[in-house]
């Protein structure tokens, strides 16, 4: 099964199309305790930040019809805290781990990014967080990509640069994202949600918008892969957003993507990863496809 799931990332050789997405697997080695890390080609911790960021207040997560609002705001130990007690846990795994990185300007984002780098097998940028005040980076292209490129010269590893649904032009920042040295983009992080409690007449997150994550997210995640597919066919893409089966990852494959990340689904099913990619190989076995690549960018337009 190996050479049929095989990928192509950009300079990355993934021996699974299946990614655990940063934010749903803590920082991979606990996660690894309870699931079968191999089934991915790549897990990717959760973000990281120069210094300590003690993320929002709860309530911070609450579902949402069949999927999931959240609000965290990226609490997490700082890169030197994380560099000590989290990277000498990772050695041991043989799933490649990803570094995800966070900051407020481009100069932090590096400083991250060249301390974690020689603990992790890639880099990826958090370019798009929803519940973070001020400005979301993955917005503005330009932005965008002046980040991407303080990373990309301060780290000799692979870089990817996970985007938003939530820009006005998805394709315009990927193209930024690429230019400025990213290998490939992930598509994408959460879309703003809000929810009200009807009892209290209170919102339900302390930050009141937060991320929309799980299900609802699969269409406008997969319109952004199918436009920076469209406009950058060249450019690696990971689909990411409300993948839940084996017909999911394949949906995305068509769309454009080489890789997909799996999310909210290990909340409810952390073993998901083994089934969805059953689900996977058996739909090809079925439909005749030999093997994952040729699934990439496939989809018949009308």
């Amino acid at each position: 099964m190996a050479r049929r799931v095989t990928t192509r990332l950009g300079p990355v050789t993934l021996t699974s199309p299946l990614i655990a997405a940063s934010g749903t697997v803590g920082s991979v080695w606990e996660f690894a305790e309870v699931a079968d890390l191999s089934v991915y080609g790549a897990a990717v911790a959760k973000s990281v930040s120069l210094e300590p960021w003690p993320g929002r207040p709860p309530p911070r997560v609450a579902p949402s019809g069949t999927g999931m609002l959240n609000g965290i705001g990226i609490q997490n130990p700082g890169v030197e805290t994380w560099m000590a007690e989290v990277a000498p846990r990772l050695s041991g795994l043989e799933t490649p781990v990803w570094g995800s990185v966070v900051g407020r300007e481009p100069g932090e984002f590096a400083r991250v990014a060249e301390r974690l780098e020689p603990a992790v097998a890639a880099i990826e940028i958090n370019l798009s967080c929803p519940n973070l005040d001020g400005h979301m980076i993955a917005l503005d292209p330009e932005l965008s990509g002046e980040v991407v490129e303080a990373v990309r010269a301060a780290v000799s590893t692979p870089v990817g640069a996970k985007l938003s649904p939530n820009a006005p032009d998805p394709a315009a920042v990927a193209a930024a994202c690429a230019r400025a040295g990213a290998d490939w983009v992930v598509l994408t992080n959460t879309v703003w949600g809000a929810a009200i409690d009807p009892a209290t007449r209170r919102p339900v997150l302390s930050g009141v918008v937060g991320g929309l994550s799980g299900p609802p997210l699969k269409p406008l995640a997969l319109r952004c892969v199918v436009e920076v597919h469209r406009a950058l066919p060249d450019l690696p893409i990971v689909g990411c957003g409300g993948v839940k089966s084996g017909l999911d990852v394949v949906e995305y494959l068509l769309a454009g993507a080489s890789a997909v990340a799996l999310g909210t689904v290990h909340f409810a099913e952390p073993k998901a990863g083994r089934r969805i990619l059953d689900e996977l190989t058996r739909w090809m076995e079925r439909t005749g496809v030999s093997q994952v690549e040729d699934l990439v960018g496939a989809m018949e337009t009308p």
